[in-house]
């Protein structure tokens, strides 16, 4: 059988900066502060920084950083909290943990991202049912690419609801060279290893704009801590960030505008050869990726992963089977009229090999292994 190449290559990456990677670590194991230690406040001064606005509070992980902004706003039992089906779990379990209802709403065919439309259609059906009061939104920037938050913005604010940017494989993308913050109350990240700006281990952080927001998050996520160590003002959670995954994240940080740059120039290599033999990705006019995924769309899956693999190009499947399918989330409304476009893109898309390392070779054989399926 034919090597397989990286599907996402980390140890390229550790190779081109481990002398500042490792340098990072070894000041932190030395200095022994290993919980909240002065990196984590200074990565998250860099990550407002680098987002051009609000304040940034480091957590445990990705979904936390979701979690704790709802807890902040006190949403809770009773409530509705508007999610895409097309996302990971952590999306819509955060609302359940939270005491609220997820409220699951369709995607655009092109982007992936959460509909306007039907989201609009969903708060109006939750409003005439009265059984549930509407509280949030939460858009998932999905693959990379930020939503349509200049649709999305002004239906959350003609409701009165808050509005959650889950940028977790997409920080650092822009719309209108803006982050996504700009439209949002609260823009939450993951760090997870195999995220474009990932650590060596969990992380998460949660940016907003709002000082008193930022106020109860930060004692959201030290148990409800309040003016002192052992008063507590409120329920919390223990999301901490270890001082060693912000060391890592600060020395990549210091390269990760470069990457972004890199994973495009992969994208555009892919999207120039593969065009005329798949359904390529779409990305938001305006709008720069960072490219967590090259997502594409083909009538015979199985036979084409097949095809792919036996090439020595790994592939991969996100959300095969949409939230509202699951069991636990069986219950939970959704929008009217269902969720067709989530249901079909479900069970067409498929991930090819992205990473800002990728060598021209690696592309290649890639193009070559799909220009040559024959479904």
């Amino acid at each position: 059988m034919t090597d397989m190449i990286p599907f996402i290559d980390l140890q390229a990456q550790r190779a081109r900066i481990k002398d500042r990677m490792d340098a990072a670590v070894m000041k932190v194991l030395d200095e022994g502060r290993y919980i909240l230690g002065p990196e984590v406040g200074e990565l998250e001064t860099k990550l407002a920084e680098f987002a051009g606005m609000g304040r940034a509070l480091s957590c445990a992980n990705g979904t936390d950083a979701i979690l704790i902004p709802l807890m902040a706003w006190g949403i809770g039992r009773g409530d509705a909290v508007f999610v895409p089906s097309f996302t990971f779990a952590a999306s819509a379990e955060v609302v359940v943990l939270a005491g609220a209802s997820p409220v699951f709403v369709d995607i655009d065919p092109d982007t992936y991202n959460m509909s306007p439309e039907s989201l609009a259609a969903a708060i109006a059906d939750v409003k005439a049912k009265g059984e549930l009061t509407p509280k949030a939104v939460i858009a998932v920037d999905l693959f990379g690419q930020p939503a349509d938050y200049p649709a999305l913005e002004p239906i959350a604010r003609e409701h009165g609801l808050k509005l959650v940017s889950d940028c977790a494989q997409a920080y650092g993308s822009t719309l209108g060279g803006k982050a996504s913050l700009n439209w949002a109350d609260a823009l939450t990240v993951s760090f997870y290893p195999a995220k474009p700006l990932g650590a060596y281990g969990d992380a998460g952080a949660v940016l907003c704009k709002d000082d008193a927001l930022f106020d109860t998050m930060k004692s959201v996520r030290v148990h409800g801590e309040g003016a002192s160590r052992y008063e507590y003002a409120r329920i919390g959670i223990n999301s901490r960030l270890d001082t060693i995954q912000a060391a890592i994240l600060l020395a990549k940080l210091e390269v990760f505008a470069e990457e972004i740059q890199m994973r495009q120039r992969v994208a555009d290599a892919y999207n120039s050869r593969l065009g005329n033999a798949v359904k390529t990705p779409k990305v938001i006019d305006g709008a720069q990726s960072t490219w967590a995924q090259y997502t594409i769309e083909v009538d015979d899956r199985d036979a084409f992963r097949a095809h792919l693999a036996e090439q020595g190009v790994p592939t991969a499947i996100y959300y095969p089977i949409p939230l509202h399918l699951h069991a636990p989330y069986a219950s939970y409304p959704v929008a009217p009229g269902g969720l067709p476009v989530t249901e079909a893109a479900a069970g067409r898309v498929v991930s090819l090999p992205m990473h800002p390392d990728m060598p021209g070779g690696d592309i290649d054989r890639v193009v070559a292994a799909v220009t040559g399926f024959r479904g």
